[in-house]
C-alpha cells in the first residue's frame, strides 16, 4: 500500500504529480486491453496496483474506468479482484460509473469460473447503491440456484445486503422463503450456516411490523429446525457451530427425553478446541437443566474439566474469557469447585487482571478443609512484586476470615502483615483488622496489641487512616496512648487532606472522651473547635451535631455516640443475587467479562 500523500513533496516515480501520469496510465492500460502476448497478466498486474495505490492515497484516476474494466476481460482471479476493488470504489461516489459497473459485474456473474462469478456477486451486492437495487435481484436469483457452493454462498449473504439497501425489494422478490428452503435442504453446511444467520436477522427486524415473519423467527426455534440443524452440527465451521448452538440455546424441550438426547447430541462438542463452541455448548447444558436441580448440579461436574483445560491454554486473553464465566459458576456453585482450588493460583507471568479473577475465585472456594493451603498461597503473594496483586491478596484472606474458616490462624497472619513494615502492606491489613474486630471483638486484645505499636505518622493511606481512627476511638480503654496519640492527629487537623479521615476524627475523639475525659477534654474541644470550622459540609454538620448533643445533655450524647454494639454477621455483598441471575442467562456474551448486564452495558455507553 502506497503511503499517504505529503505536502511540498517533489514528485517520484510512483506517485502522480498531475494529470500527465494518470494520461500515461490510461494509454498503457488501454495498449495492455486488446493483448494477448504471453505475460500480459503480469504486467497489468503492476498496472493495476500502480491504479490502486493512487486511488489509495486519495488522487482520482477514475479516468481509467473504461480501460480498467476492458483490461479485467482475463480468467486472472487477482486481476479481477483489484478490478472490483477500483469500480466498487467509484461506483459509490459517481452515478454515471454506477451503471457501467453494474452492467460489468452483471456479466462477470455469469462466468464459467465459479470464483469469478461469486466475486462479482459479492462486489455487486456490496455496490449499496439504493436506486440501483432492481439490477441486484436476478443475478442474486441464480445465485441462489448456482451449482457452486461458494456462489451460493455469496448470494445469501447478498440477500441480507440487499435487505438492508432495501427491505422491500428483498422481501417482494420472495428471497426469505428461498433461504429457508436452501437452510433445510442444501448440502452444503456454510450455505445452511449463512441461511440461518441472515434469517434470523431479517426475520427479527421483521417481527415488529410482520405477524408471519414473527411466527417464522419462533419456528427457527421448532423441534424440527433444532433438531435437523444438531444432527448436522458436525459438519459446520466453528461460527457456524456457534451459531446453532446460541439458537438452541434458546428452544425449550418438551420432556426430560429431549433434553437428554440434545445433551447426549452435543457431548463430544465439549471436547472442542475452540473455546466459544465449548462455552456455547456449556451455556445450552445449563439453560437446559435449570429446571433440574440435581442434573444442574452433574452438568456443573461435567463442564469443570473443559473449562480448566481451556484456562490453561491459549493466550491470556481467551484465558481471561474463559476464567470470567468459570467465575460467574464458582460464583453460584463454589463447593463443586473447592477440591480443585489449586487450579486459581496464579502464575508468576500471569497478566495482573488474570491474576485478580483467580484471587476471587479463590476466595470463594475456600472452606474447612481447604482454607489453610489457600491461605498460605495468599500469604506468598502478600510479598509479591506486583503492589496491587498483593493488596488483593491481603483483602482476600481477610474475606475468607470473614466467611469464619480457620479465624484464629487467619488473625495471626493478618497480624504478621502488620509488622511486615511495608506501607501498602500495613494499609491494607488495617482495614481487614478493623472489619475482623466488627465481627470477631473476642480477638479485640491479641489486635490491639499490635496496632498499638503501629505509629500513626507512618500510615498515609484515608483508610487505613481511618482504620487506625476507628480502633484508636473503640479501644481506647485498651490502648494506653489512644488520647495523646489522638491529639496528635488533631493537631495536624489542617494538613489531613481527607474529609474521611477528619470525619473518624471527630467521631474517635468522641468515644475516647466517653471513656478516658479527664486526658480526652483537651482534645475533644480543639477537635470540634476544628470540625466547626472545617469547609467540608459533612465534618462541619458532624462537629455541630456532636456539640449540641453535648450541650443538651452528655449521657445522651454517649449512649448515641458509644452504646454497647453487637458484632456485625454479614457483611454487604458489592453485587446483587438479582444482578448476578441476569449475568447468568447471558452466559457466553460480553457481559460476563464486564459483569455487567447488556442494559447496563449499554447506559454506560451513552454515558
Amino acid at each position: 500500500m502506497a503511503p499517504p500523500a505529503q505536502a511540498h513533496r517533489s514528485p517520484s516515480p510512483s506517485q502522480p504529480s498531475g494529470k500527465g501520469e494518470v494520461s500515461d496510465l490510461k494509454s498503457q492500460l488501454r495498449q495492455l486491453a486488446g493483448s494477448r502476448a504471453p505475460g500480459i497478466d503480469d504486467s497489468k498486474r503492476e498496472l493495476f496496483k500502480k491504479v490502486i495505490s493512487y486511488m489509495t492515497i486519495g488522487i482520482d484516476v477514475s479516468a481509467v474506468f473504461g480501460e480498467m474494466v476492458m483490461c479485467s476481460a482475463t480468467s486472472d482471479i487477482v486481476l479481477k479482484k483489484m478490478c472490483y476493488l477500483y469500480v466498487g470504489n467509484y461506483a459509490k461516489v459517481n452515478p454515471d460509473l454506477a451503471l457501467l459497473t453494474i452492467n460489468f459485474l452483471q456479466r462477470d456473474c455469469k462466468d464459467e469460473d465459479p470464483m469469478i462469478r461469486g466475486l462479482a456477486l459479492r462486489s455487486l451486492c456490496s455496490l449499496r447503491v439504493a436506486n440501483l437495487v432492481e439490477y441486484l435481484v436476478g443475478p442474486l436469483g441464480l445465485g441462489l440456484k448456482d451449482n457452486n457452493s461458494y456462489v451460493r454462498t455469496v448470494a445469501v449473504i447478498g440477500v441480507l445486503k440487499l435487505y438492508h439497501i432495501s427491505a422491500p425489494t428483498c422481501i417482494d422478490a420472495d428471497f426469505p422463503p428461498t433461504l429457508k428452503h436452501l437452510m433445510l435442504n442444501d448440502p452444503d453446511p456454510q450455505v445452511v450456516a449463512n441461511c440461518l444467520s441472515a434469517l434470523q436477522e431479517i426475520w427479527s427486524l421483521e417481527a415488529s411490523t410482520s405477524e408471519e415473519a414473527s411466527r417464522e423467527r419462533e419456528a427457527l426455534i421448532s423441534k424440527p429446525v433444532i433438531y435437523y440443524l444438531l444432527n448436522r452440527i458436525k459438519e459446520f465451521s466453528e461460527w457456524a457451530q456457534c451459531l446453532v448452538l446460541e439458537l438452541v440455546a434458546k428452544y425449550v424441550p418438551l420432556d426430560s427425553n429431549e433434553i437428554f438426547d440434545i445433551m447426549n447430541l452435543l457431548e463430544d462438542r465439549l471436547q472442542h478446541a475452540n473455546g466459544a463452541v465449548v462455552l456455547s455448548t456449556i451455556k445450552v447444558f445449563l439453560h437446559l437443566t435449570l429446571s433440574m436441580t440435581d442434573v444442574h448440579q452433574q452438568v456443573y461436574e461435567r463442564i469443570k474439566a473443559p473449562l480448566l483445560t481451556l484456562v490453561s491454554s491459549g493466550s491470556p486473553e481467551q484465558s481471561y474469557a474463559v476464567l470470567s464465566h468459570l467465575h460467574i459458576l464458582v460464583m453460584r456453585a463454589p463447593f463443586i469447585f473447592a477440591s480443585d482450588y489449586k487450579h486459581f493460583y496464579c502464575q508468576y507471568n500471569e497478566p495482573s487482571y488474570v491474576k485478580k479473577l483467580k484471587l476471587e475465585m479463590l476466595t470463594a472456594v475456600a472452606n474447612e478443609s481447604n482454607t489453610y493451603e489457600i491461605v498460605t498461597e495468599l500469604c506468598e503473594y502478600a510479598a509479591n512484586v506486583d503492589i496491587p496483586i498483593a493488596r488483593e491478596s491481603i483483602r482476600a484472606v481477610g474475606k475468607i476470615a470473614l466467611q469464619q474458616y480457620d479465624v484464629n490462624a487467619i488473625v495471626d497472619r493478618l497480624l504478621q502483615f502488620l509488622e511486615m513494615e511495608k506501607d501498602y502492606v500495613t494499609a491494607e491489613a488495617l482495614v481487614l483488622v478493623k472489619d475482623l474486630l466488627r465481627k470477631y471483638p473476642q480477638w479485640s486484645h491479641d489486635c490491639i496489641a499490635v496496632v498499638g505499636s503501629i505509629s500513626s505518622q507512618n500510615v498515609q493511606e484515608p483508610k487505613a487512616k481511618a482504620a487506625l481512627i476507628w480502633m484508636l476511638g473503640e479501644y481506647s480503654q485498651d490502648m494506653q496512648d489512644a488520647p495523646y496519640i489522638l491529639e496528635s492527629l488533631t493537631e495536624n487537623w489542617e494538613e489531613e487532606p481527607s474529609a474521611e479521615v477528619r470525619l473518624h476524627l471527630l467521631t474517635a475523639v468522641m468515644k475516647c472522651f466517653f471513656k478516658r475525659p479527664p486526658e480526652t477534654q483537651k482534645v475533644l474541644g480543639a477537635a470540634l473547635a476544628a470540625g466547626l470550622a472545617d469547609f467540608h459540609q459533612d465534618v462541619h454538620d458532624r462537629a455541630l451535631f456532636y456539640h449540641r448533643l453535648l450541650q443538651y445533655n452528655v449521657s445522651v450524647a454517649e449512649r448515641v455516640v458509644n452504646p454497647p454494639k453487637q458484632a456485625v454477621s454479614v457483611f454487604a455483598d458489592t453485587q446483587s443475587s438479582e444482578i448476578k441471575d441476569r449475568i447468568f442467562d447471558e452466559f457466553n456474551s460480553l457481559s460476563v467479562v464486564y459483569q455487567k448486564v447488556t442494559t447496563m452495558s449499554k447506559i454506560g455507553f451513552h454515558h
